[in-house]
């Protein structure tokens, strides 16, 4: 069983070892620590709900990198459990657990300190496309730090507006980013 084992490990590890010498040395990054923060305005009140739960990993093969940013709908929180339960049922966070988020840019863009991302996010069912969204890098040491805000709406992933007392919150849903990557 061992030696079964070893040989599978062997073989699925082969691709990887080869794969330099053919395309050139590929990176990978993690997230080290990450906050999403959206913001829900109401004609009596403001609203912003967090999440510490990001987590995300990157893969740059032949200059180009790929990007996977996930976080749990359920892990937001805006200090009100009330409304932080309405927004699960609102945004249909049993059936759809988990936001997430796909980008692929240039490994060139890290040297830049402004970066447009072109964005692919899945929230409550439904894929939403932002183009070119700025973000601001900022390298020290081994730790890239990315801030930036998606210009995210209700309509995007076809959520009707909560209302409080028949009054709607707006349509527009920032989210800020704040996330710190390093290299593995």
């Amino acid at each position: 069983m061992l030696r079964k084992l070893v040989i599978a490990f062997w073989l699925a590890a082969l691709p990887a070892l080869a794969a330099p010498a053919f395309a050139g040395p590929d990176s990978q990054w993690v997230l080290e620590r990450g906050t999403l923060t959206y913001h829900v305005s109401h004609p009596l009140h403001q609203t912003e709900g967090v999440s510490h739960e990001v987590k995300g990993k990157g893969v740059c093969h032949d200059g180009q990198c790929s990007f996977l940013i996930a976080v749990p709908v359920k892990s937001f929180d805006s200090g009100d459990s009330n409304r932080d339960l309405h927004m699960l049922q609102v945004t249909r966070g049993a059936q759809f657990p988990l936001v997430t988020v796909r980008t692929r840019l240039p490994e060139s863009t890290a040297a830049s300190a402004t970066i447009h991302v072109d964005l692919e996010i899945e929230f409550a069912g439904h894929t939403a496309q932002y183009k070119q969204v700025p973000f601001q890098l900022e390298t020290k040491g081994n730790e890239t730090h990315i801030s930036g805000t998606i210009p995210a709406t209700l309509a995007d992933f076809k959520i009707d507006p909560p209302s409080l007392l028949t009054m709607p919150v707006k349509n527009e849903i920032p989210v800020r980013v704040d996330m710190t990557w390093r290299p593995m």
